[in-house]
C-alpha cells in the first residue's frame, strides 16, 4: 500500500501538529486535520484522502467510530490512536492496527505500514 496522503483527527492540537511534522519527515502529505466526527466526514468527502489516523477519544466524549464507518466503507485503510488497550476500539474494527501514545516518529510509520497489511473493508 503506498498510503500518501493522511487525513489526522486529533482533538489536541499540538499532537495533531508533531504528527504532521512526523507524516512530513516519513515523505507523507496531510490530507486535512480534524478535531471533531462533523469536520473529518466534509474532509472525507472531499476526496484526496489515502488512509487515516484516527484518536479514539474526541472532545466532549465523541468517539471517532462513525468516521471509521465512513473511511471502511470507502475503502480507506486507517489506524486508531490510543492511549488506552486496543479494547477501548469498538469490537467491529478490533481487526484494525492502532498507534499507541505517547506518538514516537517511529510507531507512527510502524502503524502506517501495518496499514499494507490490514483489511480495507
Amino acid at each position: 500500500m503506498s498510503a500518501q496522503s493522511i487525513l489526522i483527527v486529533e482533538d489536541e492540537p499540538l499532537i495533531a501538529m508533531m504528527i504532521e511534522d512526523f507524516l512530513d519527515v516519513l515523505g507523507k502529505s496531510v490530507a486535512g486535520s480534524a478535531d471533531t466526527v462533523e469536520g473529518a466526514v466534509a474532509i472525507i468527502a472531499d476526496g484526496g484522502v489515502d488512509a487515516a489516523i484516527l484518536d479514539v477519544n474526541l472532545r466532549g466524549g465523541e468517539k471517532s467510530f462513525p468516521i471509521a464507518e465512513v473511511l471502511a466503507q470507502k475503502g480507506i485503510p486507517f489506524v486508531f490512536a490510543t492511549g488506552g488497550s486496543h479494547d477501548t476500539v469498538a469490537e467491529q474494527f478490533r481487526d484494525r492496527p492502532t498507534l499507541p501514545k505517547p506518538f514516537t516518529m517511529d510507531g507512527v510509520s510502524k502503524a502506517l505500514d501495518a496499514l499494507g497489511t490490514a483489511s480495507a473493508a
